[in-house]
């Protein structure tokens, strides 16, 4: 493939800037999808998502099903939450995410007959599928059910699908992007769900590409991962779906570099994918839309990876939306002698957490633990002024720049050099020499404007 043209594509396959980490892939990518039995309680917080919290639709005491709705998400930008299990609702608690937000969260204590999480996995792989008869789904019933299920980004962002997918007559949508690069390093459960289940994400992008009216529809794969581009190639036959390879390289997955690289397009400071005519999602969400529209079954679990040198038994697993970290570490062997910190998440965009009792929300694509020797001790020394992070940045910003503005609570220069337009991906800070956590520093500073500080 080469640098200047993506075949059949009018992008390159690549963006500038960004940088290239270690992968570490093969900790956990050869490892199939396990299933995790049903827990005794689940812990589900009320907002999982980008948006408004949900509102508690079911009381402490009362008995639910499988699936039933326990939150609903009232505002246009919220998602309701089901529960992954039948039984019962327990009074509520407070619980602390590992972004450090603390959040009100509902417990259900699982009581009486269970739907197998074995059989959900089961339906999800099953090659049953519709792909020909996609037509019968009108768009605003597909969109509807989308709501109504509580589908959200499960890349990461967690936001709403059904707000990406909602027809707007200001901004049409002509291209429906799946994200399929996962260009975290350690991550590797989206490559799985690729392998293992490519009829579901299949059959869901064709949904959300008949709900958005798009014109083309393409998922993008970085080429370091060659098995996946063949089942979906496979699974695409006959389709109107494309598929595009792209260059390995960090954040390739990022939605503006993703645009910039397949169609050649950029999205202009502040504003959004459907502003170059573009919708895009992850493709764990194409599943999800797939078994929330043909099985009607809403988002009550998710795929996961468990990786890094820290694990014992690094794997991918299927696991019910609020069970704890802690559980999931277990199941994986815990904690190697040398393990060093526990990240939400990838390396580059997740959080540290210690609190093992922290519950796995719709937004959480891993636990990566690493070890000593994958983490730096390095003392912060004085900037260089290298410019370094500025030749990493994807966005073409200034990191250090921002980052003293947050040190100094400065926040007039922080809104002066687009200190929102920064998408907190960890390039700046993994090439600093000086050793400055920058994107920490910069996550502060975008609170501190947010506050609306002068």
């Amino acid at each position: 493939m080469g640098l200047l043209s993506l075949k059949g594509f009018p992008g390159t396959g690549s963006f500038r800037h960004g940088v290239h980490p270690p992968d570490n892939k093969s900790l956990s990518a050869e490892s199939k999808v396990e299933v995790m039995e049903t827990p005794d309680t689940l812990t589900l917080p009320l907002l999982q998502h980008l948006g408004v919290p949900c509102k508690p639709v079911v009381k402490a005491g009362q008995m639910v099903r499988y699936g039933e709705m326990i939150g609903k998400g009232e505002a246009f930008v919220s998602a309701s939450l089901h529960s992954p299990v039948a039984g019962k609702i327990k009074k509520s608690i407070m619980v602390t995410l590992p972004n450090g937000r603390h959040l009100p969260a509902m417990s259900v204590q699982t009581q009486g007959e269970q739907v197998s999480p074995h059989k959900i996995w089961a339906d999800m792989k099953s090659k049953d599928w519709p792909r020909d008869c996609i037509s019968i789904y009108d768009p605003f019933t597909i969109v509807k059910i989308i709501h109504d299920s509580g589908i959200v980004g499960l890349g990461g962002a967690a936001f709403p699908t059904h707000v990406k997918v909602t027809p707007n007559d200001t901004r049409m949508i002509d291209t429906l992007m799946i994200n399929g690069c996962e260009c975290e390093p350690y991550l590797t459960c989206d490559y799985r769900l690729m392998k293992e289940a490519p009829r579901a994400i299949v059959a869901g992008a064709l949904l959300t590409g008949r709900a958005v009216s798009a014109r083309e529809i393409v998922i993008c794969v970085e080429d370091n991962k060659p098995d996946a581009v063949k089942k979906l190639k496979e699974a695409t036959e006959q389709t109107v779906i494309k598929i595009a390879v792209l260059k390995t390289k960090y954040p390739q997955g990022s939605e503006k570099q993703l645009i910039k690289a397949v169609i050649g397009l950029e999205i202009p400071l502040g504003g959004l994918p459907s502003d170059v005519g573009v919708a895009m999602s992850n493709v764990g969400t194409m599943a999800t839309v797939a078994r929330g529209v043909i099985k009607e079954s809403p988002l009550t679990h998710r795929v996961i990876s468990v990786s890094g040198r820290g694990i014992k038994h690094p794997k991918n697993l299927f696991v019910p939306i609020g069970i704890s970290m802690g559980e999931v570490i277990d199941y994986c062997g815990g904690l190697t002698q040398d393990a060093a910190r526990v990240v939400a998440g990838g390396p580059m965009m997740g959080f540290s957490f210690s609190n093992f009792s922290t519950p796995v929300t719709k937004g959480t694509s891993g636990i990566t633990v690493l070890s000593h020797d994958e983490i730096s001790n390095e003392k912060e020394t004085a900037c260089v002024r290298c410019g370094r992070c500025v030749d990493a940045c994807p966005m073409n910003l200034v990191p250090t720049r921002l980052a003293l503005a947050a040190r100094y609570n400065n926040p007039s220069i922080a809104r002066q050099y687009h200190i929102q337009a920064c998408f907190e991906c960890g390039c700046c800070t993994y090439v600093c020499p000086a050793k400055i956590n920058l994107v920490q520093l910069i996550r502060t500073g975008k609170k501190l404007v947010a506050s609306g500080a002068k």
